[in-house]
């Protein structure tokens, strides 16, 4: 069963359909077709029980540290709803909690071709950082968010807002160093972009309760503070920054996880070895406590998003080692390693009243080892089965380019409940890649399909009138596939921008995605 709403009892979520914008839920747009699509996801309840604060003897060679900062302040999530499931929009990487990707795509009839509806121009950040210049449009994972702003924020917004403004916006986090703000309808600047000093890698994420807080991560550190930063769309500027952490046991200041809230708490993995946990207030957070580990006596990096199921959340780090981490203590439940870098975000999914993780693991230091994609049981981190994909890390000159799974998985829905999609970098000949299903039950290879090039940027879907599921996947050379989910068959592809290393945000019938360059696409099914 694929959640859609996650809710710990029904007061909690009539709690929160107030809004911070006004007190009243959000208003829907007159087009109605897009918005019941993102909506469409909410549909299903499915009531959960915290899980036990305990630790498993996997979790025993974990050397970490939890530091309380706010002493008095009761850790405890009280509110264990999926706050992003009734946003109005795309809040955060993969959309909620579970990072499964629900968007709702829907389609009015069989797909067979991609058109673009519009092209949004960034800037470039030419600057030399000491790791190369990153110029603009996005990079890795840098999905854009999708919001439909109720009325009541966009009184209070008014000013900064383009004339003839639609409400619906884009917002994306640019490789330029700004924030980019963009008319859903039109394609045209919404609002001026907010300068943030540093290149952003990763994906935006905005507070679901439409207090105003827009969450940004810097990548590459062009210029010195270095770190993460509230950013108050009301005001519309930066109200917060947090440099780097000099108690982090790993000094590298980088932040690419899409943060995720959990009842009043902010939870921000950072590539430094730290998860924080924040207390939220409009404009700003205040840290409440922090976990830092080491595992195999090293401090790794953390560039996936974390994914949470009641009060456990769920990391991967530049180790390979996959944690369950109880969210009211902020210490680890659970260990599991998977062998080498994992940077894809872990993929939570309910199946027979139960959650799994679905997550798969790079090509880096074995160099030729193959790629793992495992099932875990979400509780205890039981592996449920480990599947070898065969690859290798591809070298060319000083470069090197590690294989496996960068993307995150994509569990099947419609006539594909019982597939689990990704994208491989293969590397076997050349830079090639493969997008790929699997039997979720089993970890079986349904099949292969062969791309022009490696993809780093996760797939997504649609479903016609007939109950079909359709993928559309991006490639690093900028071609978009429309693939036939049920038999890997291509049904078109088009090749439209730079680098598609970023992930789409789906709208309806419609995607946005951002490519390497300067460009931010939206695209149309049809």
């Amino acid at each position: 069963m694929t959640n859609k709403t996650l809710t710990a009892f029904l007061a909690a979520a009539l709690s929160v359909a107030a809004t911070s914008c006004g007190g009243s839920s959000a208003k829907r747009s007159a087009a109605t077709a897009d918005s019941d699509s993102v909506a469409e996801a909410a549909l299903e309840t499915v009531v959960i029980e915290r899980l036990p604060d305990t630790i498993y003897p996997s979790a025993e060679k974990i050397e970490f540290c939890t530091d309380i900062k706010a002493e008095g302040v009761d850790g405890r999530i009280e509110n264990l709803t999926d706050l992003y499931a009734d946003a109005p929009g795309a809040f955060t990487f993969r959309r909620g909690a579970f990072r499964q990707a629900d968007f709702g795509g829907r389609l009015d009839s069989v797909p067979s071709r991609f058109e673009i509806d519009w092209a949004f121009e960034t800037d470039a950040d030419n600057r030399d950082t000491g790791f190369g210049r990153w110029g603009g449009g996005s990079g890795w994972t840098g999905q854009p968010l999708y919001v439909e702003w109720p009325d009541s924020c966009l009184r209070r917004m008014s000013a900064q807002f383009a004339q003839g403004f639609s409400g619906r916006e884009v917002i994306v986090g640019s490789l330029a160093s700004k924030v980019y703000f963009i008319d859903f309808a039109t394609g045209k600047a919404s609002r001026r972009a907010i300068d943030v000093g540093n290149p952003i890698k990763g994906t935006v994420s905005l507070d679901p309760t439409l207090n105003g807080n827009l969450y940004v991560g810097q990548g590459v550190p062009a210029q010195r503070p270095f770190g993460h930063l509230v950013v108050d769309l009301f005001k519309g500027e930066v109200t917060q920054t947090f440099p780097e952490d000099p108690s982090a046991w790993r000094h590298w200041g980088a932040f690419d996880s899409s943060p995720i809230r959990v009842g009043r708490f902010l939870f921000r993995p950072g590539e430094n070895g730290v998860v924080y946990k924040y207390m939220i207030e409009p404009g700003r957070l205040t840290l409440h406590s922090t976990m830092r580990y080491r595992a195999d006596y090293g401090a790794p990096g953390m560039e996936a998003s974390m994914a949470v199921y009641a009060n456990y959340g769920f990391t991967a780090d530049n180790g390979g080692n996959v944690l369950g981490i109880n969210l009211d203590t902020m210490r680890p439940v659970w260990h599991y390693s998977m062998g080498d870098d994992t940077d894809c975000t872990p993929v939570v999914e309910i199946e027979d009243g139960h959650p799994y993780i679905y997550i798969g693991s790079e090509i880096d230091r074995q160099g030729t080892g193959g790629a793992a994609l495992v099932k875990l049981d979400a509780a205890t981190g039981r592996e449920i089965w480990r599947t070898k994909v065969n690859g290798r890390r591809f070298e060319t000159g000083k470069k090197h380019f590690d294989g496996g799974f960068y993307a995150s998985t994509l569990p099947g829905t419609a006539d594909c409940a019982d597939l689990l999609f990704a994208n491989c970098v293969m590397n076997t000949d050349g830079q090639n890649g493969a997008f790929m299903a699997f039997d979720r039950k089993t970890g079986r290879k349904v099949y292969s399909t062969p791309l022009r090039i490696y993809a780093w940027s996760s797939p997504v879907s649609f479903t016609d009138p007939n109950g079909k599921l359709w993928v559309v996947t991006g490639d690093c050379a900028g071609n978009l596939y429309l693939i036939d989910g049920r038999t890997g068959d291509i049904k078109t592809r088009r090749n439209v921008g730079n680098n598609f290393e970023s992930s789409p945000v789906v709208v309806g019938n419609s995607l946005v995605v951002g490519s390497r360059g300067t460009t931010i696409y939206k695209i149309s099914v049809n």
